[in-house]
């Protein structure tokens, strides 16, 4: 149930509440009011007849020493006492009245059901009125509610949209200081804030990259005129770690400031994965990856980046997984299994995260420069995990699919 939903119920509730309560009150009020005036007029009426009766006066409604009268009645009498009672117990409420005037009875006896006929139809007044402010208390509940609502799902997809990477995302400010334009108020706030300290941090990592680009490229220029041996490989190897590093930091930083384009052309996707493949697994017999092509496609799409993602994905499925790995081309898609533990769960709930990777081994970088180079040619990278185990990740490039190749084998 939606917060509209339960604001409407509940002031449409709380207005039923009441003008059941009120009617309540109406109706005893009345009720009380009505008896009390008919006794009043009865007890008159009684002493009139009984001073009219000693006077040797008679009336024709004046009722002496009767045969049946309700039993409280002539209790009340007997005792010497002037005494009124409602009898409810027939077809229809009679009021009587009743006093001993010497030897004699002098008993009165009113229909009730004109007061009856009064209440029944105030109740029914009561109810209309009851009815008709419920209603129109429903209808403003839900119109409250509904103008709170709409505010409150601009915030909520505001929220979303930032927690999604969108820093530009901004609630329309409107005028009040209800706790509505506060929250408007904090989640702007907050973006602002949240935008000021990601470019602070992508300007210091992409400043810190620079500064070493240059002083990494003489680093490795030194190492290749080691004499060779065993340190001279170790120093190049090691340096040629740190210039990739720093070309990874270089790229995220672009990608991140949106500053890549892509540069597009037709080529065959079974053959970009095979040269993705080949890039990602030189130079390392123990890494062999497979490429299986079930339906080969013709994409227009900018084939330096795709290689760049599909060489990203074997190169991480090595990584942190476990042999044997397959890219698999069909159609528009391109998937990159293996058989390790999977995606750690936080990768799987809100994507690749730069300096962060679930094996607790490198920086997060290879997925997060694929994630990037995805957004750049329009594609969708989704990471999933195996039911029988192992890592999925697939490259959608459905949209840049053009026509389809002659088959070629695996």
């Amino acid at each position: 149930m939606g917060l509209r939903t339960k604001i409407g119920v509940a002031i449409t509730a709380t207005a039923a509440l009441v003008a059941v309560l009120i009617g309540l009150v109406v109706h005893h009020r009345t009720a009380r009011t009505q008896l009390e005036t008919a006794r009043e007029t009865m007890d008159q009426r009684l002493v009139a007849a009984a001073e009219d009766h000693v006077a040797g006066v008679d009336r024709s409604r004046v009722i002496i020493n009767p045969d049946r009268m309700p039993a409280p009645l002539r209790r009340a009498v007997d005792d010497g006492k002037r005494a009124t009672y409602l009898d409810r117990s027939g077809d229809a409420p009679v009021l009587w009245a009743g006093m001993r005037s010497g030897d004699d009875v002098i008993v009165l006896r009113h229909s009730y059901r004109k007061q009856v006929r009064d209440l029944q139809q105030l109740d029914e007044v009561l109810w209309l009125a009851g009815g008709a402010g419920t209603a129109g208390a429903c209808l403003v509940g839900i119109g409250l509610a509904t103008v709170a609502g709409r505010r409150l799902n601009a915030s909520a997809r505001t929220a979303e949209a930032i927690a999604d990477g969108d820093l530009t995302a901004r609630l329309a400010p409107r005028g009040g200081k209800d706790e509505i334009a506060r929250l408007i108020h904090a989640v702007n706030t907050m973006a602002d804030a949240l935008a000021a300290r990601l470019q602070d941090e992508r300007e210091v990592t992409a400043n810190i990259a620079h500064e070493l680009r240059t002083p990494v490229a003489g680093l490795v220029a030194a190492a290749e005129l080691l004499p060779d041996g065993r340190p001279a490989e170790m120093v190049r190897e090691r340096a040629q770690r740190v210039r990739s590093l720093v070309e990874d930091v270089l790229e995220v930083a672009r990608l991140d400031a949106d500053a890549e384009r892509a540069d597009t052309d037709v080529r065959a996707l079974g053959e970009l994965t095979r040269r993705a493949v080949r890039a990602a697994t030189a130079g390392d017999p123990a890494h062999a990856a497979g490429v299986r092509v079930v339906r080969d496609c013709l994409v227009e799409t900018d084939a330096r980046r795709v290689e760049r993602i599909l060489a990203n994905l074997v190169s991480n499925a090595f990584r942190h997984g476990a042999g044997p790995v397959v890219a698999e081309v069909d159609g528009g898609l391109v998937h990159v299994t293996d058989r390790g533990p999977g995606f750690p769960e936080p990768l799987l709930a809100h994507g690749p995260q730069r300096f962060r990777t679930g094996s607790g081994a490198g920086l997060g970088l290879g997925l997060t420069i694929a994630t990037g180079q995805a957004r750049v040619l329009g594609a969708r990278l989704t990471f999933t995990n195996a039911p029988g185990g192992g890592a999925r990740a697939t490259l959608d490039l459905t949209a840049a699919v053009r026509e389809a190749p002659p088959e070629d084998g695996d």
